[in-house]
C-alpha cells in the first residue's frame, strides 16, 4: 500500500490542530483588543481630568485676582464721588483700614500723589495692621504707626525714607496712563510669600493726574489651592509667567532660592521638583519658547523617568497678566489598574485556552479512539484474521458503525464472495458517519464559543452599569455596594443617583439567566436613569412609566421575563420606599432591625402594561447611625453543600452584630458570612448587596 509512504497524520492530530489554532487566534485577539481599549480609555480619562483641572485653576485665578482690581475701582469711585478725600489722612487711613479688615488676603493698600503725599495701610506677619504716612513737607520720609481696634494710629513704630514715586507701582502706571500689575516679588522677611501689586492712576475732572492708588496682593494662596486640587496621586499643577518664572505650584518644594543672602524667585527650569522641572524642559524642547504658546495643548510626553499626560493652558486678565497653567499627570497613576486588568485578562485567556484544549483533547479522543479500534481491526482482517469484534460505544453513529463492522466481520466468514459489495455499503456508512461527526464537532465548537462570548458580554454589561466608587460618595450618607455575577449570569442590578439633593436608590432582580435577562437589566438601568434625569419625583408615575416601557419592549422581544424592583428616594434623613422586591431592612440603634415587606408596594415589572393602581409607598425616618440594607435573593437563597439556604434570619443576625460598623464593614461582614455558608458549592444566582448608613 504505497499511500503509507506519503506524509500522513493521525486522526487526533487532524482534529486537535485546527481547534488549537482557532483558540490561540481568538485568545490573542481578545488580549490585544483589551490592551488597546485600556490604553485608549486612559488617554481619554487623563485628557478629561487635566482639562477639568485647568478650567478650575483658570476660574480660581480669575476670581482670586479680581479682588485687587475691585478694591482699586472702589477707591477710584469713592474719590470721584467725593466720598473719599485722599488729602484727609485720618479718613483715608480709616477707609483703607476697613478694606484690609474685609479682605484678609491683601497685604497693602496705598495712595500717593505728585506732591509727595503718601498714605498706606499694611498687614504684619501676625495679622495686625499698621499705617505709613507722609505729607509734602516730610520730604519722602514716612512714619509708621500701629493701628488699634478702631483703626486709629497708636505707637510710632519706625521712620524711613521712601521715594515712592520712583517705585514700579507708581511710575509705570503714570507712564502707561492706565491700570497695571507690577512685577511679582517676594517678601524679604518671609521669602515663602510672594505678592503682586495692582495700581490705578487717579485723574480729576480735567484729566489731570492727582495720584495713584495701589493694592498689594498675596499670591502664595494660589499654591495652597493647587496643593489641595488632587487630580491623581502623583500629579503636579504649576503656573508660570511667560519667561518661565514660577507663580505657584502644587509641589511642596520651595519656589525661591537664596543667593548671597538675597532671595530670588526660581524659574520652572530650576525647580527642585523633578517632575515639574523635567516637564518644563520637555515642553520647551517640543513647543519652543513659553511665550509662543497661545492655545491650549494636550499631549503625552516621554519624561526622563516615566511618560506623563501634560496639559498647557494660557491664562490672561484685563490688566495684562499672561500666565501658563500646566497640569502633569504621570501615566503610571492610571496604568497600574490597566496593567492589573491586562494581567487578569491574560490569565483568563490562558485558563480558557487550556480548558478548551482539554475539552478538545477529550472530545477528539472519544471520537477518534473507536475509529482507531476499527482501523486496527480492519488491518487485522486485511492480514487474514477475519474474527474481529468491536465493542459498542455510547455515541449513536459510532455504535451503529461498530455494529455494522461486527456484522460485516461475522458475515465475512460465510459470505466472502459478497465482501466487496458489503465493504462498499459499509464504507458509505462510514463516510456518512464521519461527515456527521465532523458536523457535530464543528457545531459543538461554535456553540461553546457562542456561550463563552454571551456570558462574557453579560458580565461586562453588569459591571459597566454599576455605579462608580465616586458616585457613592454622597454627603450625609455612607454607602457601600457589592455585586458578584453567578456562573450563568443573571439579571441583578442596583444604582445610586443624586439630583438636586434627592438620592434615588434602585435595586432589581430579573427572572432567569442569560442574554434576555441581561438585556432587561440594561433596559431597566437606562430607563431609571432617564426618569431620574428628567426629575420625575412622583413614585407612582415613576414606576408606572418604567413598567410600561419595559413591558412594551418585552412584548416586542416576545420574552416572558420580568423583574422585581424596589425604589428608594432619600432626602434630609427621610426615605420613601416603593416597588415590590425582597424585604427592606432598616437597622436602628442597638442593632434592632425593622423588616419592611414590599409585597403591597407594587408588582413585578414587565408582567402587565398597567400597574399604577398597585403602586404604594412607605416612609422611613433615619436617625444618625441608622442603616438600610437592600439585597437580592442570591444572598438569602444561597445554598451550602447540603442544599440549605442562607436565609433572611441569618442575614439579619449578621447585620445586627455589626450595626455600629461603617457601611463598607457591614457589607464585608455579610459577604464573608455568605461565602462561608456557600463553601465550595457553585454560585447559581447573582449576589447583590447595598448598605446605606445615615452619618451623624
Amino acid at each position: 500500500m504505497t499511500f503509507l509512504n506519503r506524509t500522513t497524520f493521525r486522526l487526533r492530530t487532524t482534529l486537535i490542530v485546527p481547534f488549537v489554532l482557532q483558540i490561540v487566534t481568538t485568545v490573542g485577539l481578545v488580549g490585544y483588543l483589551s490592551f488597546r481599549n485600556g490604553q485608549k480609555a486612559v488617554t481619554e480619562l487623563a485628557t478629561e481630568l487635566s482639562t477639568q483641572a485647568s478650567d478650575r485653576v483658570s476660574d480660581q485665578l480669575s476670581s482670586y485676582l479680581a479682588i485687587p482690581r475691585q478694591v482699586n475701582e472702589m477707591n477710584l469711585q469713592a474719590i470721584d464721588l467725593g466720598i473719599l478725600n485722599p488729602e484727609d489722612i485720618e479718613i483715608t487711613t480709616r477707609f483703607f483700614w476697613r478694606q484690609m479688615k474685609v479682605f484678609d488676603n491683601l497685604s497693602y493698600i496705598n495712595f500717593g500723589n505728585e506732591a509727595g503725599l503718601f498714605i498706606g495701610v499694611g498687614r504684619e506677619d501676625d495679622g495686625s495692621l499698621y499705617t505709613e504716612q507722609m505729607t509734602e513737607a516730610n520730604e519722602f520720609i514716612f512714619r509708621r504707626y500701629g493701628l488699634d481696634e478702631k483703626g486709629n494710629p497708636g505707637e510710632l513704630l519706625a521712620t524711613e525714607e521712601y521715594p515712592f514715586q520712583e517705585d514700579e507701582w507708581y511710575q509705570s502706571v503714570v507712564l502707561a496712563e492706565g491700570p497695571l500689575w507690577s512685577s511679582i516679588y517676594t517678601w524679604e522677611d518671609r521669602p515663602e510669600i510672594i505678592s503682586i501689586a495692582a495700581s490705578y492712576p487717579v485723574y480729576n475732572d480735567d484729566q489731570e493726574l492727582i495720584g495713584v492708588v495701589g493694592v498689594d496682593f498675596i499670591l502664595s494662596q494660589i499654591s495652597d489651592f493647587l496643593g489641595e486640587l488632587k487630580v491623581s496621586p502623583s500629579s503636579r499643577i504649576f503656573i508660570i509667567e511667560r519667561d518661565g518664572m514660577i507663580v505657584g505650584s502644587s509641589s511642596p518644594e520651595a519656589a525661591y532660592k537664596e543667593v548671597e543672602g538675597e532671595v530670588q524667585r526660581l524659574s520652572i527650569l530650576e525647580s527642585p521638583d523633578v517632575l515639574m522641572g523635567d516637564t518644563a524642559r520637555k515642553l520647551r524642547d517640543r513647543l519652543g519658547d513659553f511665550a509662543d504658546i497661545q492655545t491650549p495643548q494636550h499631549f503625552l510626553l516621554q519624561l526622563s523617568q516615566e511618560p506623563a499626560f501634560v496639559s498647557v493652558t494660557p491664562w490672561q486678565d484685563k490688566l495684562g497678566l499672561d500666565w501658563l497653567v500646566v497640569v502633569v499627570i504621570p501615566e503610571a497613576d492610571f496604568m497600574e489598574d490597566i496593567h492589573a486588568s491586562n494581567r487578569n485578562t491574560i490569565l483568563l485567556c490562558i485558563l480558557t485556552f487550556f480548558l478548551a484544549l482539554l475539552v478538545g483533547f477529550l472530545t477528539t479522543r472519544r471520537i477518534s479512539q473507536p475509529i482507531e479500534e476499527i482501523t486496527a481491526a480492519s488491518a487485522q482482517m486485511a492480514a487474514g484474521k477475519l474474527k474481529q469484534s468491536i465493542r459498542p460505544r455510547r455515541i449513536l453513529e459510532l455504535a451503529i458503525l461498530a455494529k455494522a463492522f461486527n456484522t460485516m466481520a461475522a458475515q465475512l466468514e460465510t459470505a466472502f464472495n459478497t465482501l466487496e459489495k458489503k465493504v462498499e455499503e459499509r464504507t458509505a456508512d462510514l463516510v456518512e458517519a464521519n461527515a456527521e461527526i465532523s458536523l457535530l464537532n464543528e457545531k459543538l465548537k461554535r456553540e461553546n464559543l457562542r456561550m463563552v462570548a454571551e456570558l462574557d458580554l453579560l458580565q461586562q454589561m453588569q459591571r459597566m452599569i454599576l455605579p462608580r466608587p465616586e458616585e457613592l460618595e454622597i454627603k450625609g450618607l455612607d454607602i457601600a455596594g457589592f455585586m458578584e455575577p453567578a456562573d450563568e449570569v443573571g439579571g441583578d442590578y442596583y444604582d445610586v443617583l443624586e439630583t438636586d439633593g434627592v438620592v434615588t436608590v434602585s435595586m432589581g432582580d430579573v427572572t432567569g439567566h442569560g442574554l434576555e435577562s441581561g438585556i432587561l437589566m440594561l433596559m431597566t438601568q437606562t430607563a431609571v436613569r432617564t426618569l431620574k434625569e428628567i426629575q420625575e419625583q412622583d413614585h407612582v408615575r415613576f414606576l408606572d412609566i418604567l413598567n410600561r416601557t419595559l413591558y412594551k419592549n418585552l412584548q416586542r422581544m416576545q420574552s416572558d421575563k420580568n423583574l422585581t424592583l424596589v425604589l428608594l428616594n432619600y432626602s434630609q434623613r427621610t426615605v420613601s420606599i416603593s416597588g415590590q422586591h425582597e424585604e427592606t431592612l432598616v437597622i436602628r440603634q442597638g442593632g434592632e432591625i425593622e423588616r419592611i415587606d414590599t409585597t403591597e408596594l407594587g408588582l413585578p415589572l414587565g408582567l402587565d402594561d398597567d400597574i399604577a393602581d398597585f403602586i404604594e409607598h412607605t416612609i422611613v425616618e433615619l436617625e444618625p447611625g441608622d442603616s438600610i440594607v437592600l439585597y437580592t435573593d442570591g444572598i438569602t437563597e444561597a445554598k451550602d453543600i447540603n442544599k440549605k439556604q442562607y436565609g433572611l434570619d441569618q442575614l439579619c443576625a449578621i447585620i445586627s452584630q455589626h450595626w455600629q460598623a461603617s457601611a463598607h464593614e457591614i457589607k464585608e461582614a455579610v459577604i464573608e458570612d455568605v461565602r462561608r455558608h456557600i463553601g465550595k458549592q457553585q454560585i447559581f444566582d447573582d449576589i447583590t448587596l447595598l448598605v446605606l448608613k445615615q452619618e451623624a
